[in-house]
């Protein structure tokens, strides 16, 4: 039986407004988003910033391969 990630709420909701709101801005590489998580959110933690930024990274990877398909 394969289980797949459980992300919190926040998370999620976080990372979908920030490409709502900056759709241009993330891109496919972690640290970069990482460092733009930071800039743009006030997290309580690493952790969930971190969280935050490789949801937003598996997202703009999920768009982009719509957009080839």
């Amino acid at each position: 039986m394969l289980m797949g990630k459980i992300r919190i709420r926040v998370v999620k909701r976080t990372a979908r407004e920030l490409l709502e709101k900056y759709p241009g801005l993330f891109t496919r590489d972690f640290n970069q988003n990482k460092l733009l998580v930071s800039r743009l959110v006030e997290t309580q933690s690493k952790k969930v910033r971190n969280l935050i930024a490789g949801y937003v990274t598996h997202l703009v990877a999920i768009r982009e391969k719509k957009a080839k398909a």
